[in-house]
């Protein structure tokens, strides 16, 4: 059993991806648990979670780290650029085919996860398997996840204005900064007496981050199954949905290896463009759907494709991650 729990693990069958389906699971079967405020509410526990968990990001963010990242300006900006305009551009084209349809806000959560910025722990974790540049990798993953605090409202801001009464682009942005950003600062500041403290409790807070994510997928999920928002969707649209996630992760990582290639990067710099590039992150998913989404009922859908994606992202990217570990020792022992 160990050495089985320990193969799933390496190919990112952990126990969170399991958490995230019985969590959905719960809230099929017991959905009022997920809305009731009394005797506690836990989707306000969930909204109180997220500043924990950027508080902690912050306390991690060593100043020191991302200095030693910055001179890789080129790798930088193609990074930023796949993650806030290559995606979305892929996605974008599509929308008329699913206007006015009940598949659109399966559409709408596609643009949304392609507007989201790139994950920061499995990224950094891939990039070191895979033998890249690492602290080119904190950096990029790092300001992407600030970036994305101003850059996913704006683009989410061109469907839902037309869609949401009352969108208010310049209040949403307000809320993700007190929500997002002031706690990822006040954890910057804090990162000279707390920083080591954090970073040795690292494997205990990334459990608490993946109980904050459960926690709002649950009540997200509890919302739209009371609602009956998930009729009139059948099992061959979800397939459908998880065979365009696969499509659209193998797209952006084929172009960024091209580009990579074209642009002159060295090995390194090539695996770090690949892994940061063509990741997204579940928790500023998680965590803007509860701001830039008022009508909570939608939620639960809209968060499917990022749910799919980040499973099938941990999947390939560590099978891809080891296979670029193993071939660079193969060429090592070559040369030797």
């Amino acid at each position: 059993m160990p050495r089985a729990g320990a193969k799933a693990s390496r190919i990112g069958l952990d126990w969170f991806l399991l958490a995230l389906i019985g969590m959905i699971v719960l809230a099929y079967l017991w959905p009022q648990l997920g809305i009731d405020r009394e005797p506690v509410s836990l989707g306000d526990v969930a909204t109180y979670g997220v500043s924990l968990i950027f508080f902690f990001y912050g306390l991690r963010l060593s100043p020191e780290k991302l200095r030693t990242g910055l001179s890789s300006w080129r790798l930088h900006v193609v990074v930023q650029l796949s993650t806030f305009i290559l995606f979305p551009l892929l996605v974008l084209p599509f929308h008329t085919l699913f206007e006015g349809s009940q598949n659109e806000l399966l559409w709408l959560g596609t643009f949304y996860l392609a507007a989201l910025p790139s994950t920061v722990s499995s990224s950094v974790v891939m990039v070191s398997i895979a033998g890249g540049n690492i602290p080119a990798a904190i950096f990029n993953a790092s300001i992407s996840s600030l970036i994305g605090i101003f850059i996913t409202p704006l683009w989410m801001g061109l469907f839902l204005q037309a869609s949401a009464e009352g969108f208010d682009i310049w209040g949403i942005m307000g809320k993700l900064v007190l929500q997002v950003l002031l706690p990822v600062i006040l954890g910057i500041a804090l990162h000279r007496y707390w920083g080591n403290f954090a970073e040795n409790n690292k494997s205990k807070l990334r459990v608490f981050d993946q109980i904050i994510i459960l926690l709002i997928v649950f009540t997200s999920f509890c919302e739209s199954f009371a609602r009956d928002m998930f009729s009139g969707y059948s099992i061959s649209s979800l397939f459908i949905l998880a065979a365009t996630m696969v499509a659209l992760f193998f797209l952006v990582y084929g172009l960024i290896h091209v580009l990579s290639k074209l642009l002159g990067f060295n090995r390194e710099d090539r695996i770090t463009a690949i892994f940061c590039g063509s990741k997204k992150s579940l928790v500023h998913g998680t965590v803007m759907s509860k701001v830039l989404f008022p009508d909570a009922n939608m939620v639960g859908i809209i968060l499917l494709p990022i749910m799919i994606y980040h499973a099938l992202q941990l999947l390939a990217a560590s099978i891809i991650s080891q296979r670029m570990a193993r071939k660079a020792q193969q060429d090592a022992v070559s040369i030797g």
